[in-house]
C-alpha cells in the first residue's frame, strides 16, 4: 500500500509529465502576430526545445539548493539524501555527448509534434524500448530473453497500428495534411534512435561515477541549452521549405520572430513557461518515484501519462477518436509490461499459469530504464524531454 507521500509524488509525475507535452502542443495550436505583423501559428520547435533545457537547468538549481540546505542542517534531510548523495569527483564534460544527443532528439521530436497529434507523439516515443534493447545487445553485450523479444514485438505492432491510424483517419485540422502527419510520426520514431543512443551512453560511461540524477539532468540541461542557443544563430540563415520552414522568412528557426510572437500573446507565454516549469517538476518527480517506489513504477506511470494526454487531446478537440489508436496503445502497454516484467508476467506467475524461474532476465528488469540510481553504485539516467528528456 502506497503512503500519502508516494501517492503525491506519483500524482505529481503524471500531472507534470502530461502538462509538459500538452503545454508544448498548446503553444503549437495558438496564433500570434509575428515580426511582420501577420497573425499565424506559433511554429518554433527549436525555441521550444531550448525551454525544455531551461527546465532541466532548474533541476541543477534545485540540487544546489538542497545540497546547501543539507550542509547547513546536517541530519535533517534523511528523506532527501538519496536524491543528493555526494558523488566522486568527475568531469562535467562527460555530460556533453548525452546533452548533444538529447538536443538532437528533442528538437526532432518537437518538429514532429508540430506536424502530428500530441497523443501520437507520446505513444510513438515507446519506440525507444526497441532501439535501446537492440543497442544494449550490440554495445552493452546484453542477452535479451525471449520474453523481452516478445515485448519488443508487441511494441512494434502497437507502433504500426498507431502510425496506420494517423494515415487512415484524416485530421479535422485543414492546415495539417496527411503527409505532414506521417512525416511528424516518422520524425518522432527516428528521434528515438538518438534517445536510445543517449541512454546506452549514459549507462556505459556515466554509471561508474554514481552521479546524483538531479545533478546529471541539470548539467545536461546546461550543455544542451548553451549548444542549442548558439545554434539558433546559424539556423536563422538556413532556408528550408514547408513544412519545416514557416513565414515570414522560411528558415530553419526564426527565434526573433518567435520572441515577437511570445510578446504579442500572453497565453503563448503561459504555455512556454508551462513547458519550462513542468519539465523541471517532472524530472524531480521522476527521480522521487524511482527512489520511493521503483523504475518499473515510473514506467507504468509514464503509460498513464500517455493515456491522460490522449484523453485531454480528445476533450479539447485537437483530434477525433479512432479505435485504432486505442488498439495500438493497448499493444504498446502490453509490450512495455512484458519487456520490463511488470504486471503481466508476475500476475501469470502468481496464478500458476507461468512457472517462476529463479531469474527471468539476464539483467534486472529496470536496468535500461532506471532513470536514477536504484541502489549505489549503479546509476542509469534517462530524461523526458521532453527530453524523455521527454523532455
Amino acid at each position: 500500500m502506497w503512503s500519502r507521500k508516494q501517492l503525491l509524488i506519483a500524482l505529481l509525475m503524471v500531472t507534470t509529465g502530461s502538462l509538459n507535452t500538452l503545454s508544448t502542443k498548446w503553444a503549437d495550436t495558438m496564433q500570434s502576430k509575428g515580426s511582420d505583423g501577420v497573425l499565424r501559428p506559433f511554429a518554433h520547435p527549436y525555441l521550444q526545445a531550448c525551454s525544455m533545457f531551461l527546465g532541466e537547468i532548474m533541476c541543477l538549481i534545485a540540487f544546489s539548493i538542497i545540497m546547501l540546505y543539507k550542509r547547513r542542517r546536517s541530519g535533517e534531510l534523511d528523506d532527501l539524501a538519496p536524491l543528493v548523495d555526494n558523488s566522486p569527483s568527475f568531469s562535467r564534460w562527460i555530460f556533453l555527448p548525452p546533452a548533444l544527443m538529447d538536443m538532437i532528439a528533442t528538437s526532432t521530436m518537437y518538429v514532429g509534434l508540430t506536424l502530428t497529434y500530441a497523443s501520437s507523439f507520446q505513444m510513438l516515443r515507446g519506440a525507444v524500448i526497441i532501439f535501446t534493447g537492440l543497442l544494449s545487445v550490440a554495445f552493452l553485450h546484453r542477452v535479451l530473453e525471449s520474453i523481452k523479444w516478445l515485448g519488443i514485438s508487441f511494441i512494434i505492432l502497437g507502433l504500426t497500428v498507431v502510425g496506420t491510424s494517423d494515415f487512415i483517419f484524416k485530421s479535422n485540422d485543414d492546415s495539417r495534411g496527411r503527409n505532414n502527419i506521417i512525416t511528424g510520426d516518422l520524425l518522432i520514431v527516428m528521434a528515438q534512435i538518438i534517445t536510445a543512443c543517449q541512454m546506452v551512453y549514459e549507462e556505459k560511461f556515466i554509471n561508474k561515477h554514481n552521479v546524483p540524477a538531479l545533478q546529471a539532468v541539470g548539467w545536461e540541461g546546461v550543455f544542451g541549452f548553451c549548444t542549442l542557443g548558439f545554434l539558433l544563430i546559424p539556423m536563422y540563415f538556413i532556408p528550408v521549405p514547408k513544412p519545416f520552414g514557416n513565414p515570414p522568412h522560411f528558415v530553419l528557426e526564426d527565434a526573433l520572430d518567435g520572441f515577437v510572437q511570445l510578446g504579442n500573446n500572453p497565453k503563448l507565454v503561459c504555455a512556454f513557461i508551462g513547458t519550462i516549469v513542468s519539465i523541471a517538476f517532472f524530472n524531480f518527480a521522476g527521480v522521487s518515484v524511482t527512489k520511493e517506489l521503483s523504475a518499473t513504477t515510473r514506467m507504468v506511470l509514464d503509460s498513464v501519462r500517455t493515456l491522460v494526454i490522449w484523453m485531454v487531446s480528445l476533450a479539447v478537440q485537437w483530434q477525433t477518436f479512432n479505435y485504432l489508436q486505442l488498439i495500438g496503445f493497448s499493444f504498446l502497454i502490453c509490450g512495455m509490461c512484458l519487456y520490463n516484467n511488470v504486471i503481466i508476467v508476475p500476475t501469470l506467475q502468481r496464478c500458476g499459469l507461468v512457472p517462476a524461474p529463479r531469474r527471468l532476465f539476464s539483467d534486472p528488469p529496470d536496468a535500461l530504464f532506471n532513470p536514477t540510481p536504484a541502489a549505489p553504485p549503479q546509476v542509469v539516467i534517462t530524461q523526458n524531454s521532453e527530453t524523455m528528456h521527454e523532455s
